[in-house]
């Protein structure tokens, strides 16, 4: 197993800035931006790629990963980005989002994603790489494992993967349903991403309580982090874990700066490493 920060939260960071701090914190490797707005933008993938990627293994890290914004092999960027990740050696990816509206229509919305998987999968096995498609909680396809599956069903699993995230998962399926999502998805298990969050009350103007979900360090959220990591290991899975660390502070909403993140992310693997090998895992 590889544990990998994500580079999303660093990205007021240039590469070698975040790479030293995600080096210091422990981490193998870096989970790295690829997309509009990330590290690296996807009209200058043939170059600032291997230019990242060559300055984050100078600091002795691995790129095991890279976090895209696609959703088509028609977008003109799709091929040169799993060209290039190819070769550097990179094997996995992760897609972007098809959002779900307008209710009603799901199954036309899943008929129209599958058809875009049919071409992702397509260049995938070209350039020999994974394009893994991750669960997200909310008003995205992929909010319930089970509509994973679907777009999943009867592919490559060397080419199509699910990158599963049991934070997203548990707010989807608290008591049962996400362990019941990682089963489903055995098959294509490619990545895990960690987080977790928080349910807090919020009056709303009409007086009701609204329930606000919130990221929050993994000792403090409602995902089941032995559990999760006990499942994996039965599964016999062992992969890239990607911790992201996307806080708000405790007591508001607001973004944490980048040091208090830091020190958030240390803490958070302070609590991880020992849950992982308490489940059977080495070497993390």
């Amino acid at each position: 197993m590889m544990l990998v920060m994500f580079s999303k939260h660093l990205g007021t960071l240039p590469v070698p800035k975040a790479g030293e701090a995600v080096k210091q914190l422990g981490f193998r490797g870096v989970d790295l931006t690829v997309r509009p707005g990330g590290h690296v933008l996807p009209e200058n993938v043939s170059t600032a790629l291997p230019q990242a990627v060559r300055q984050l293994r100078e600091l002795g890290l691995e790129v095991p990963m890279i976090t895209t914004g696609i959703v088509s092999a028609e977008d003109r960027f799709t091929e040169p980005i799993m060209a290039a990740a190819a070769g550097l050696g990179i094997k996995e990816l992760k897609l972007g989002y098809w959002s779900y509206r307008p209710f009603g229509t799901l199954r036309q919305q899943l008929d129209t994603a599958r058809t875009a998987m049919d071409g992702i999968e397509k260049l995938a096995r070209k350039h020999n790489v994974r394009a893994s498609i991750h669960s997200h909680s909310g008003d995205y396809l992929s909010a319930e494992a089970g509509n994973v599956y679907l777009l999943l069903k009867d592919r490559d699993p060397h080419h199509a993967g699910a990158y599963v995230d049991p934070g997203h998962m548990t707010l989807e399926g608290v008591a049962g349903g996400w362990k019941q999502g990682l089963d489903q998805l055995q098959a294509y298990l490619s990545m895990v991403a960690v987080k977790t969050f928080g349910l807090f009350p919020q009056r709303a103007a009409s007086g009701e309580t609204r329930w606000e979900r919130k990221l929050v360090p993994l000792r403090e959220g409602i995902v089941r982090w032995p559990e999760v990591f006990a499942c994996l290991k039965q599964l016999g899975w062992d992969g890239v874990v990607s911790l992201h660390s996307e806080y708000q502070g405790r007591d508001s909403f607001k973004d944490l700066t980048v040091e208090e993140l830091l020190a958030q992310t240390r803490e958070d693997l302070e609590y991880l490493r020992p849950v992982i090998r308490a489940a059977g895992y080495a070497g993390v």
